[in-house]
């Protein structure tokens, strides 16, 4: 029995091409769409562009920037106009950029040095930051239900919006137009690493701490929470000994229960 070779194909259409499977959103409406969708998606290419040009975004496909900033709850009928596709390759070049850079600036750190450095710039809060920084949340297309559970302030569906961009200029520009988006929205982030010190969660560090030393574990405790059901914010205290050593505020209570256990490092040197 013969086996039939598999050509990759792709990531966008290429001109002068067929049609092979598109990433763009299609013009024509499609059955189960509303009408408010089909207005929204149409409006995208003549507000886009010069919000895409103030905010310095590296793109001139406005159509795939539509796409990149559409959340899946506003096309429930037709996922794939939504950003998921873009994204699961954003995600892939942005991984292959921070590792690239991250075994260039620390060639004596091990693998698993590297691997807790790379958690800390692509992690889902790390990456909403960036896409606040480019002030991209605004842009984004929620459904009407996404919307009013909070859906514009979810680092997960922010972190993903700006993957999806990364896929839209890899798919434009290349690979050396990626990463220089990568590494200059990434800055601060990458900036944070330093010289290659302790890259561990903070939490763990000061677990490590306590257990070295044969000691109590730190407990924590929400002292104070702020803010609509969907858009909390928590502060934390950590005590050692029934002391309390630190303190910290997050949009999750594990994020301040970092904050918390960082500041408590922070006081011990």
């Amino acid at each position: 029995m013969r086996k039939t070779a598999l050509t990759p194909q792709p990531p966008f259409p290429q001109a002068g091409e067929g049609e092979p499977e598109r990433l763009v959103p299609n013009p024509r409406p499609r059955l189960g769409e509303s009408g408010a969708q089909r207005r929204v998606k149409a409006s995208f290419p003549d507000d886009l562009r010069e919000a895409a040009q103030a905010r310095g975004l590296p793109i001139t496909d406005m159509t795939l920037l539509a796409q990149a900033l559409t959340h899946k709850s506003l096309v429930p009928n037709t996922p794939l106009q939504s950003n998921e596709r873009l994204e699961f390759l954003g995600d892939s070049v942005l991984g292959l950029v921070v590792n690239e850079y991250l075994c260039a600036a620390f060639p004596t750190h091990s693998e698993g040095d590297l691997a807790r450095a790379k958690s800390l710039v692509v992690c889902k809060p790390a990456l909403a930051d960036a896409a606040t920084r480019l002030d991209i949340i605004p842009l984004m297309r929620l459904g009407p239900a996404e919307e009013v559970m909070g859906g514009r302030s979810r680092a997960s569906i922010i972190a993903d919006a700006y993957e999806a961009l990364v896929a839209v200029i890899y798919g434009e520009s290349g690979y050396g137009a990626a990463r220089d988006f990568i590494l200059s929205t990434l800055a601060p982030e990458i900036a944070l690493l330093g010289t290659g010190g302790d890259w561990r969660d903070p939490k763990s560090v000061l677990q490590e701490q306590r257990q070295a030393d044969r000691l109590p574990p730190p407990v924590y405790r929400v002292t104070h929470e702020q803010g609509l059901p969907h858009d909390r914010t928590y502060t934390v205290e950590v005590s050692l000994d029934e002391r309390v050593v630190g303190a910290g505020a997050g949009k999750t209570k594990k994020d301040a229960e970092r904050a918390a256990a960082s500041d408590a490092l922070g006081h011990q040197e």
